[in-house]
């Protein structure tokens, strides 16, 4: 498929989870039915923990301090909140590199490492657990739903998070004090910085760009 396929942007600041949960759903079906292009949404969330299938099926405990709510997406448990950038593509996963889960989730690893890297931050992936590593630590998660191949929800990347809020938590698998924020690790970035250096490297990770207005 040739040329580099557009996507339109959307800012959306701080939304309610449930809220973007069913802005997500309705614009999936947009993008199945071809009324809308690619569709990429930026936003954060009051603070609520998402519970995945697989943290269900292994019981992973969540301190009832926290708001809860049960998604469809991969992964396992993520920590939502203030100083927490949030992206959701709603993209039609058909161009090169892309056909299986595996391979779209690497690509979206490969993009906020490749984003982080404009911005002077050394970022990885890990044998732990997908998602986006710095220095050993996890600040960054990767979980998608899909139908027919079009995507829902996506991946997060913590930059200023409440202290203690993400790091009390245990994933699946990992033990709690893993995950953390990068201004923890002495990174001072932005949430505008952390979108503008997405959609800067967006062309050459995923061959899309942001169309313009």
């Amino acid at each position: 498929m040739g040329g580099v396929r557009e996507v339109e942007v959307r800012h959306l600041g701080q939304i309610d989870y449930l809220d973007a949960q069913q802005l997500m759903l309705e614009l999936q079906i947009q993008r199945l039915s071809e009324d809308i292009p690619d569709t990429l949404l930026f936003c954060s969330h009051p603070e609520i923990v998402t519970i995945g299938p697989g943290a269900r099926r292994d019981g992973v405990i969540v301190p009832t301090d926290y708001l809860t709510t049960d998604v469809d997406r991969g992964g396992g448990i993520t920590w939502h909140g203030p100083g927490q950038v949030v992206v959701y593509p709603i993209f039609k996963w058909d161009l090169e590199e892309e056909s299986n889960v595996k391979k779209i989730t690497s690509k979206l690893e490969q993009w906020a490492i490749e984003a982080l890297h404009r911005l002077g931050i050394e970022a990885t992936t890990d044998e732990r657990m997908q998602g986006v590593w710095v220095e050993g630590s996890k600040i960054g998660s990767v979980g998608l739903a899909f139908m027919r191949w079009v995507s829902r929800h996506g991946f997060t990347i913590n930059y200023a998070t409440p202290k203690g809020r993400v790091e009390i938590l245990d994933g699946c698998g990992l033990s709690a004090g893993t995950t953390t924020s990068l201004d923890r690790l002495g990174f001072t970035v932005s949430a505008d910085e952390l979108a503008g250096a997405l959609l800067d490297s967006m062309e050459a990770i995923l061959g899309r760009n942001h169309a313009k207005s």
